[in-house]
């Protein structure tokens, strides 16, 4: 119902004709729209675009692997410990009266250490000295009793009774004489450990006692103890090896026929400079720990190296062996795959699985998953993407000397090995 009232007759008729134009005009526009835009999808299908057209090929370089003889070492932590160790303990009872050494000297075998007070040792001495000649006195005796009655013959002949006796009386003293002699030996020698002198070679500890102190000599454990003297050279290295790292030395062991060549860096040391060889191995594992005993040998002539030190050794076991290596760079991380980047013969990026060594002088080893004829990309990884096709340009491998840290083994390594390049 229209509020405003019947529209007129003659309006009606002009605003019908009106409208159906307008209508009919934008109908018009849309068509003419639709059809320029089909011509124009027309033209231009199947046809790349101008972007797409433009973006260049990405230029890697590549690179073989480089082969290069390596000796795999395995790697233990340890502790200096010298290779001899004496408790410096007196053999006679007495005073001390004079100390000979200052406290951490280095000492030689047979040093004067400790002189203990001689004055009663002298005076046994000089007893046993005045028995021994009474006993070569009576001996002399006996000796020309018994010669006599063997010169005396016919009605001087003596009984066989008393020959006998006189007999048994030069075999006493005979033995007197050997009693006393060894009474005065003993007396020389309580003087003799008066002097108490360094037993081996090396650096002593402080003393325990000052002069004046009362030592007793009582045998065993119950003498005062006086000081202490490490052998350094040469010194001990002691480490503790898994049970895999003892079969897996064992097994290079037997397959090479050699090993036991093992270097040593202090904590604060760059490079492994100390040399040596391993000479024990404990007869059997710790069933609590599952480890076993190791020992190693190291010349120290400057007794630099101290016990109970801490070190990192390798040993080299393995041998020397060939060996894949590119740069730890190249290497990717496909959650717990680790990967390379290769370039195929039709210049296609490819990615391959690989299995990763030790680091040796900046370069990573590959035990498994590479060929010595593949294409590694090794400069430019951020721009080559698997499948894509890319351009190549030759780069060169080479050994970077870097830090112990950088050279240690990463966390994809095998657990404590190592390797360095053969010499």
């Amino acid at each position: 119902m229209n509020m405003l009232g019947p529209i007129p007759a003659e309006t009606q008729d002009d605003a019908q004709p009106q409208g159906g134009r307008w209508r009919r005009r934008h109908i018009a526009w849309a068509a003419l729209a639709l059809a320029l835009v089909g011509g124009v999808a027309w033209k231009y299908a199947g046809q790349p675009s101008a972007e797409a057209a433009a973006s260049p090929i990405v230029t890697v370089g590549v690179s073989a692997p480089l082969m290069r003889q390596v000796v795999q070492w395995d790697d233990y932590v340890g502790r200096f410990a010298p290779s001899q160790t004496v408790d410096v303990r007196p053999r006679v009872s007495g005073q001390v009266t004079a100390i000979h050494f200052r406290d951490g000297d280095i000492v030689g075998k047979g040093q004067l250490l400790f002189t203990i007070d001689q004055r009663p040792f002298l005076a046994a001495l000089a007893e046993a000295r005045a028995n021994v000649a009474s006993a070569r006195s009576t001996l002399t005796l006996a000796q020309s009793d018994y010669a006599r009655v063997q010169r005396l013959n016919g009605d001087e002949a003596v009984s066989a009774a008393e020959i006998d006796a006189l007999r048994a009386r030069l075999q006493a003293a005979q033995a007197g004489l050997a009693a006393a002699d060894a009474r005065a030996r003993q007396r020389a020698l309580d003087v003799e450990f008066t002097q108490v002198r360094a037993p081996i070679a090396g650096r002593v500890s402080d003393r325990k006692v000052d002069i004046g102190n009362l030592v007793s000599g009582a045998e065993g454990t119950g003498a005062s103890l006086l000081t202490t003297i490490n052998a350094l050279n040469p010194i001990y290295f002691s480490f503790d090896a898994s049970e895999a790292l003892f079969l897996k030395s064992q097994r290079d062991r037997a397959q090479n026929g050699k090993g036991g060549e093992i270097e040593i860096r202090l904590q604060d040391e760059a490079d492994y400079r100390w040399k040596g060889r391993l000479d024990f191995t404990d007869n059997g594992l710790d069933p609590r720990s599952g480890t076993i005993r190791g020992r190693a040998v190291l010349s120290n002539p400057d007794l630099f190296l101290t016990p109970g030190m801490f070190g990192n050794m390798r040993l080299s076991n393995g041998g020397k062996v060939n060996a894949l290596l590119v740069p730890d760079e190249a290497i990717q991380s496909d959650q717990a795959r680790k990967t390379v980047m290769v370039v195929g013969k039709d210049d296609n990026v490819a990615v391959k699985a690989v299995e990763l060594g030790p680091v040796v002088d900046g370069l990573r080893i590959i035990r498994s998953g590479l060929d010595a004829r593949d294409r590694v990309i090794v400069t430019n990884l951020q721009a080559a993407m698997p499948g894509a096709k890319v351009a190549t340009r030759p780069a060169a491998i080479k050994p970077a000397v870097e830090s112990p840290e950088a050279q240690a083994p990463g966390a994809a390594a095998p657990v404590a090995a190592q390797a360095t390049f053969a010499r």
